[in-house]
């Protein structure tokens, strides 16, 4: 029997090429979004993926979703929590509503998501939970201390819930990309591009595919001995 994974943030970038993947590998697969229902449309009527709408932050919307997507699809083997957004501002220019917006979406939100879906995990004896987290929240970054505590909070979920979910079968580990050629990165100056690239040793951003490929790794009864780990996809830019 196929297994089910459901994807937050999983039409679109990094998200939809982990959607795609997952499928490709036999996966029953549902994304979800935030808002933008023109692109989730689209995403759906090419690969034929499910997509479900609400707001990560609001663990009642999670709840309820995330009850509607098992009602669809089947109980939720593999969550992946990769829902972010960025509010940069350097930190004296910083607002309080910067600084919960990023945390309610990137550290909040897999909370809300992996909440309701853990104690399904533990009875089934068989869980996967992967995160995408970020270069940043490993090394930090200027204008981001809201979302580089996001994602450094997302590392601390990781290893936690490892220790947690072990004797259960459940693995929980995360993935730190570093630059990655989606449309926000790509839609940045030229010049700023390069300055990027020039810091990266491989000489060039990642792609989209090469962290959905690190996801189905670890999704898989492969990496079943693999837990609280982080995968750093950074091209060498980063090391830890």
């Amino acid at each position: 029997m196929a297994r089910t994974a459901l994807v937050t943030g999983g039409s679109r970038g990094i998200g939809a090429a982990i959607s795609i993947a997952l499928r490709d590998a036999g996966y029953t697969v549902a994304a979800t979004y935030a808002g933008n229902d023109e692109a989730a449309a689209a995403f759906t009527k090419e690969t034929g993926i499910k997509t479900y709408k609400w707001n990560v932050g609001n663990y009642e919307e999670c709840a309820a979703g995330i009850a509607k997507v098992e009602a669809d699809v089947g109980p939720i083997d593999v969550l992946v929590n990769n829902a972010g957004i960025t509010r940069d501002a350097p930190f004296h220019k910083m607002t309080p509503q910067q600084w919960h917006d990023v945390i309610d979406t990137n550290l909040t939100g897999v909370f809300n998501m992996t909440h309701p879906i853990w104690p399904g995990m533990r009875e089934r004896k068989f869980g996967r939970v992967i995160i995408i987290s970020s270069i940043n929240g490993q090394k930090g970054q200027f204008a981001q201390v809201n979302y580089a505590a996001s994602k450094a909070g997302d590392l601390g979920i990781v290893k936690s819930l490892a220790q947690e979910g072990a004797r259960f079968g459940i693995t929980a580990n995360a993935i730190c990309p570093g630059y990655i050629a989606t449309d926000m990165v790509m839609a940045v100056p030229e010049k700023v591009r390069e300055s990027i690239i020039a810091q990266i040793p491989a000489g060039r951003l990642g792609e989209p595919e090469e962290i959905a490929r690190c996801v189905v790794f670890l999704a898989s009864d492969d990496a079943g001995f693999i837990n609280g780990s982080t995968i750093s996809a950074n091209g060498g830019q980063f090391f830890v």
